[in-house]
């Protein structure tokens, strides 16, 4: 049985703005619905691809604040709205979670400046702006990562070194034992290794299910690491 605490996503592009930029996106082209099945989903797929877009517009549709955070948090340094909100609605399983955290990596810093302003006497600030990036992310993992949570994460990676990437998968996989789930867009091959993970790859047409071995993030880098010199042969080339 299902135990996730969103269960899946039903499109009404009906919803949507005939000009809405979000028609334009190939990966959105005829999807009706998404089923969340396993406690870690990820979203794979490249830059400009839909993942984010789709993964924001979840977080809000949830109740999160787009630029991150718990849903106690409610600010706003630019005005943006997702759009896909209007079109999507949420399967919630039986279960409510406990916790639940939005982490974007592109609005880190905005977040750890509101939870530093959010801070009094009883509720001190972790103070994450007085650590590394990479620090401050693990920090933020290990004070808000928790038994039956429900977290989204968007391109966690890009403050982890390949060590500390693990370091996150570790935590992922803790938190998942102990009933939470996690919804992730990633280009990281270390985290896309995580056992039993659904993996929906926003290329090569619409969203659809496929292998961690089907991934670009993992075809490229076994490509480069197996044959580096091969590679950077060809691609540099025509480099005058």
């Amino acid at each position: 049985m299902n135990s996730q605490f969103i269960q899946g996503i039903q499109f009404d592009w009906n919803n949507l703005d005939e000009d809405s930029y979000v028609r334009d996106i190939q990966a959105f082209q005829g999807l009706e619905t998404l089923k969340f099945s396993q406690p870690v989903t990820f979203f794979a797929g490249e830059n400009g691809s839909g993942k984010s877009t789709l993964l924001e517009a979840i977080a809000v549709a949830h109740g999160f604040n787009s630029e991150g955070g718990t849903k106690n948090y409610a600010f706003s340094t630019y005005d943006e709205y997702p759009e896909l909100c209007d079109a999507i609605r949420l399967s919630k399983g039986y279960r409510k979670e406990k916790w639940g955290y939005f982490l974007r990596a592109e609005s880190f810093y905005n977040v750890a400046t509101q939870e530093e302003q959010y801070a009094d006497v009883e509720h001190p600030s972790a103070e994450y702006h007085k650590q590394s990036h990479g620090e401050s992310f693990l920090a933020l993992v290990h004070d808000n990562f928790g038994a039956n949570g429900l977290y989204l994460l968007d391109e966690p990676e890009a403050a982890l070194s390949p060590q500390r990437q693990l370091t996150l998968l570790w935590e992922i996989v803790r938190c998942v034992k102990q009933g939470a789930q996690f919804i992730i867009a990633s280009h990281s091959p270390i985290l896309l290794g995580i056992p039993d993970a659904e993996i929906y790859c926003f290329d090569k047409g619409p969203v659809h299910r496929c292998s961690y071995e089907e991934t670009d993030s993992y075809q490229i880098t076994e490509l480069f690491i197996n044959h580096r010199e091969e590679v950077l042969k060809k691609l540099l080339a025509n480099q005058n």
